[in-house]
């Protein structure tokens, strides 16, 4: 006798929120910052081994693939400490409330993607 036990939650029972997803996204972009830890190391190595292989690595982080890595190192960083604010703000016992959740979500994402261009502005400004 089979019996119709009810299932156990997952991904295609419940629907895709902004919220499960940026968690998904703070998950991978924890990933993403220890691969950019390993380029940052990288870098450090080559500065103290030669300035030849210093100036390598330092055209290989110029390159526009390097660049775009960078940019994506800036944001991953930048989207993943937002997200630990907001997780901070939770461990207080705030911002529970549904429409706050959606309203920090919708910041974190926002704000990580204007600080990301804020920075790389700031950066080729100070640099010209």
């Amino acid at each position: 006798m089979i019996k119709n036990r009810p299932l156990s939650p997952h991904l295609l029972i419940y629907r895709p929120m902004l919220s499960m997803t940026m968690s998904i996204v703070h998950r991978i972009t924890g990933v993403a910052l220890a691969f950019g830890m390993i380029l940052l190391i990288w870098w450090f190595a080559a500065a103290a081994t030669s300035d030849e292989y210093f100036n390598f690595v330092n055209g290989v982080f110029a390159h526009w693939f390097g660049r775009l890595v960078m940019f994506g190192f800036t944001w991953a960083l930048l989207h993943h400490m937002l997200g630990g604010l907001r997780h901070f703000i939770w461990d207080t016992g705030r911002g529970f409330a549904l429409n706050k959740v959606e309203w920090l979500v919708r910041a974190n994402l926002i704000g990580s993607i204007l600080l990301t261009v804020l920075i790389w502005i700031i950066g080729y400004g100070v640099r010209a």
